[in-house]
Formats: C-alpha cells, structure tokens, sequence
C-alpha cells in the first residue's frame, strides 16, 4: 500500500530532518514509529500528508506504486490517507458538521443526502461518547484535549481512509478515552480488513491496545532497528539508550 523509499527530507531552512528513511505498509497492518522527542517521527507523518514546511530532498513515497510527491495534501486524502494530528487545531466559524459534510463529499465526489449524514454522524458519535451537541460548535473550539483526539477518530469513521496515521494519539487522553478511541479504531479495521495503521507514539501504552505487527525505532532522523511487539516492550523497560543500530527484522529493506 505504502512504500517510503530512501527518503531524505530537509526543513525549510535546510535542516536535514530524515535521513534515508524507508518503511513498507501492507494492507491490513499494523506499523508503530518509536523513539526519541525531536528525532523525526511527526515529521514523517507530516511528509506523508505534504506538508509545505518539508522539502522531500530524495528517495520516494509511493501509494500502490505511483509516486504521490507532487501531490497536494486534500489529493493524498482524498486516496486514502488520513493523519489525525497530535495537537489539532480550532478553526473558529466553521462547524464539525459543516466541515465533515464537505470533506465527506470531496472523498465521495459527490453529495451526500442529510439524512444518511445524520445516521453516519450519530453513530459515530455515540461510539465515541461525544455529545449531540459538537456537531453544531466550532472545529475543536473550547474542546478538552481528549475531545479533540475523539473528534479526529470521528473524522476516520466518517471519511473512511485506507492508510491511518496516528500521530501521538495517546497524548492528552485519560485512561479511559483511550480505551473509548482505540476500540473505535479496532472496531474499524475489523469493519475494514484492508486498513493499515501508522502509529507515531513515545510510549508503548497505545500499543496495548493496537498491537503492531512492525516495531521502528527512529532516532537522529533514521529507522535504527525494527522487530515485533517485544521491541515496544523492550524500549519500556530500557529506554532508548541502548538502542543504535539494525539487529531486528530487517522488512523495510
């Protein structure tokens, strides 16, 4: 589904960020990005989405074996990839209904009736104990942290992507919201075998709950070693320290 071959990214003021990053995402799996603060795993995510900000310098990013780098950020959504970021932002004036209507009908190409929207929103909603009422506010305006992170695995439900990256979703979630968020997503992916998940995440708690078929550790911009579930808790118990090259399994090659 996704290949990141070789990729060498720079930031606006010529900051290598990535280096030689390559990584391969079968449908129906489950990747974890490991490592580090500042060491380059959001601004992976961010390089898959399009971001402005990143030069890809060289190397591909392909999606069923076509190049996506001239794509534009809506053109990688409407295929089929879908970032729910680490801190979303408010956009003040626009409702969650008003946008999840038009991104919902940009995805579809065509519009879609109230009230099959309505049932599809309400559903989702209440899968994921969110009130009635956060249709009509303002995109995340005056939401808690954990409704915020609620409202982007909304967004999943409805717009329904093929490629999930997660980028810190744990971040700013309880206990229990996270327990509510993650079997919302497993509750997906079972709905939608082909589905592949792409979590960016420090801790392994996340992985608890959506336990991946591929471990990445990433640090000073690099995959330094890859393996299975066992690495995230291995890193749980002895940090990043010991962590420099590749002895895992080597599936990225």
């Amino acid at each position: 589904m996704l290949e990141v071959k070789q990729v060498v990214v720079e930031a606006k003021d010529h900051k290598r960020i990535l280096n030689s990053v390559s990584i391969s995402i079968n449908e129906g799996e489950i990747h974890a990005i490991m490592g580090p603060n500042g060491t380059g795993k959001s601004t992976l995510a961010k390089v898959l989405m399009g971001h402005e900000d990143y030069r890809v310098v060289s190397g591909e990013i392909l999606w069923n074996h076509k190049s996506i780098l001239s794509l534009s950020v809506d053109e990688r959504a409407r295929l089929g990839i879908f970032l729910a970021n680490q801190n979303p932002i408010s956009i003040e004036g626009v409702s969650n209904s008003e946008f999840l209507k038009t991104a919902l009908r940009s995805v579809r190409g065509e519009n879609v009736g109230i009230y099959e929207f309505m049932k599809l929103v309400e559903k989702a909603g209440n899968e994921l104990n969110l009130p009635a009422s956060f249709l009509h506010r303002s995109i995340n305006q005056d939401f808690s942290g954990g409704e915020r992170k609620k409202n982007e695995i909304l967004q999943m439900k409805i717009l329904k992507p093929k490629l999930i990256i997660l980028d810190e979703l744990d971040s700013g979630l309880d206990v229990d919201s996270l327990k509510i968020v993650c079997q919302n997503i497993e509750d997906y992916r079972q709905e939608n075998p082909e589905a592949s998940l792409l979590i960016i995440t420090h801790y392994s708690r996340i992985l608890e709950y959506l336990i991946p078929d591929y471990v990445h550790i990433m640090k000073n911009g690099s995959i330094v070693e890859t393996s299975d579930f066992s690495l995230a808790k291995r890193i749980e118990k002895e940090g990043y320290v010991g962590i420099n090259s590749m002895t895992g399994m080597e599936k990225d090659e």
